[in-house]
């Protein structure tokens, strides 16, 4: 996990937000009922709210920010419970084992997703890409997700026409 996010900011860049009050994240689990992987919140706890190659949007669960990811979750939610929504993903949106929790988005219209690992599975990765019904499951932490990102790789978000000079970063305003 140390060597995912020191790998993270080799590509991206030091992060400058540094959090590390538990607080906020402890809030927002125990009303999901979920523990976000470590990756994760440490990768959030790093960077904040921020976007990332002026496409991939983070935010992160502080109230007082103006971009919270509490506040991005559960309006999320609503919108991929509605009827016609659900159809366009693996599994239902939620925090039980197998639903998926909306962590990020994209300007380029994909939903960023961690599957809620049942009793033998571990978190994974699912985007959804918001113009058609197309999902791809990836058999990654977020953090390993992220870092195929940041080197350009096909993980459905492409980086390669957005970052030419290579990765960065600017927090949200």
């Amino acid at each position: 996990m140390a060597t995912t996010l020191a790998a993270i900011r080799a590509r991206l860049g030091e992060p400058r937000f540094n959090w590390s009050d538990p607080a906020p994240w402890t809030e927002l689990e125990q009303e999901l009922g979920i523990a976000f992987p470590a990756d994760f919140r440490e990768v959030v706890d790093a960077y904040g709210s921020i976007q990332i190659n002026g496409q991939l949007y983070l935010t992160h669960p502080a109230p007082h920010l103006l971009h919270s990811l509490g506040d991005d979750i559960r309006g999320d939610l609503e919108l991929w419970r509605e009827e016609d929504m659900a159809e366009f993903l693996p599994s239902p949106v939620g925090a039980n084992p197998g639903e998926l929790i909306p962590v990020a988005t994209a300007t380029t219209g994909e939903a960023v997703f961690l599957r809620v690992p049942g009793s033998a599975s571990p978190w994974r990765v699912v985007v959804q890409e918001f113009d058609s019904p197309a999902w791809t499951l990836y058999e990654m932490t977020f953090g390993e997700w992220l870092l195929d990102y940041l080197k350009g790789r096909d993980v459905t978000l492409c980086a390669r026409d957005r970052a030419p000079d290579g990765p960065f970063w600017e927090f949200l305003p």
